[in-house]
This record gives structure tokens, sequence and C-alpha cells, in this order.
């Protein structure tokens, strides 16, 4: 692991591989070891130079962060990216990471390349919007005695049936929350970033090429608000999986892999 300042803070990321570089860019309050199992190993087979890191204030801190909103977190990546020497590189983010993703490719195309948006929307609805702040109340309320809850909730809403029904899956999410279980104010700020949020004409402008992958099962960016981004941006290919739901790229990695891979692949033919 290595730290860059960015904004008077010190972030953490790691670099793993050769070859263009690729971003990846983490779920709200999810460290970036959500992508090293899965999709890490898989584009750095593919020949790529793979770079994960952590949003502003991911991991608990004693002080209070100041607050911050998704032009911050955009801000954020395209600093690491300079600072770095990535530019233009290949992103993929998921659910407020995909966000991210879309907001910087349209800010700053001189950095992207290309895009994947994993779990996406363009928008927030009220029950999206009433979600989010429910999650940020929760990050600021964590207590030891709400483990147990907290993961079953989390499963609920992160996961579609087949993978709720896998009783080996469950027992090991269960007893590994507790290590990377989320929560203060960067986790609740991070979900507060999500609120409120209505782009999808502005998505237009985005010009690089752009591939969006939707889960079935997803309540927390469904496939109808994916595939609305996926019709805005002009240059852009929609996949939906079914049978998987908000973290589909933890439940189906080979297919989500293999989708990111491709795309990528024919964005380096078309050059």
């Amino acid at each position: 692991m290595s730290t860059i300042e960015i904004d008077g803070m010190a972030v953490s990321y790691h670099d793993r591989g050769v070859g263009e570089p690729v971003l990846l860019i983490p779920p709200a309050a999810a460290r970036a070891t959500v992508w090293r199992q899965h999709q890490v190993p898989a584009l750095v087979a593919a020949g790529y130079r793979v770079l994960t890191y952590d949003l502003r204030h991911t991991r608990r801190s004693p002080e209070h962060p100041k607050p911050f909103a998704l032009i911050d977190l955009v801000s954020d990546a395209a600093e690491l990216i300079t600072a770095l020497g990535l530019g233009p590189c290949r992103l993929v983010g998921a659910s407020l990471g995909a966000m991210i993703a879309q907001e910087l490719a349209l800010a700053r195309p001189d950095l992207v390349r290309a895009a994947c948006l994993l779990g996406t929307r363009g928008r927030a609805d009220g029950y999206r919007s009433a979600l989010g702040q429910g999650y940020a109340q929760a990050m600021r309320a964590v207590g030891r005695d709400t483990a147990l809850f907290e993961a079953v909730a989390s499963m609920s809403q992160l996961f579609g049936p087949a993978t709720l029904a896998d009783e080996d899956f469950v027992r090991s999410w269960l007893s590994a929350y507790e290590l990377f279980r989320p929560g203060g104010e960067g986790a609740a700020a991070q979900y507060e970033a999500t609120i409120g949020y209505d782009r999808v004409n502005e998505l237009r402008g985005v010009r690089c090429p752009c591939l969006v992958v939707a889960f079935g099962h997803d309540v927390i960016m469904p496939p109808a608000e994916g595939a609305a981004v996926a019709k805005a941006i002009p240059s852009c290919r929609y996949v939906e999986l079914p049978d998987c739901g908000h973290f589909g790229f933890v439940e189906r990695p080979g297919e989500v892999n293999a989708l990111i891979t491709e795309f990528f692949a024919e964005g380096d033919q078309r050059a």
C-alpha cells in the first residue's frame, strides 16, 4: 500500500500489474479491498496496470472530517490520476464509484479513456434519496451491539435471492463483516453524496466510450436507472445481468470481469 496527499489528506492506494492503467473506484463506505479478490487479478491477467484506492475518509478517524460532496470525490479521483501520471486512463466504478467515474468523464475528458459503470444511476428518486439518508444515519450510529443486524440488513441490499440462499456465502459474510464494518462521519458523507442527484441530461455530454452493467435485483441502483444513463451517454453499451443484486460484481465476478476486459479490448482495437 502506498499513500499520496490529495487536498491535504493522505489517500491510500494499491498499484499492481504492468500495462495501460485502470483505476477502480469503490462503492460508498467500501474499502479498496472490495476489488482485490476478483477484479484486480482478472485485469492484471489481462495485461493492465490496476490501481485501487480508498475514497476520502473511508477509514474511521478520531477527527471529524470537513463536509464534502460528490464533486469533491470527483476532484480527488482527478488529482490521483494526475499525480500518478495515469491519464488518460480506463475507469471501473461501482455504485457511488460509478457515479464518480461518469462525472469525471464529463468534467475531465482528458483524463478518461473509457469507463465501466457497474450499478449506476443518473438521478436519485425519493426512495433512493431516503435510502441514502438512512445509510448515513446508520453510519453515524454504528455500535457493537448492532453488528448482526447491520450485516444482515446489508446483505438484503447488496445481494440477490440466490446468493442469500447460499448457506456457505451467508456464513462467510456474517463472520467477515466485523473486519470491514463501515461507519463514521466519512462513510456517512459518502452516502449523502448520492442524495439529490439528477444528472441524466448532463451525462449526454460524456464523450468517451462507456459500458453500463446493471444487476437485475439491484434495489439501490435499479436497472431502469442504469439503462437511462446508458441511453443518455452517446457512446455507451448497456448490459443487464439477472439474478444478482447491487454487488453483482462480487456475486458473478466471472461474467462481470469478462464484460470489462472485452469492453476495454474492443477499445484497444478501435484505437
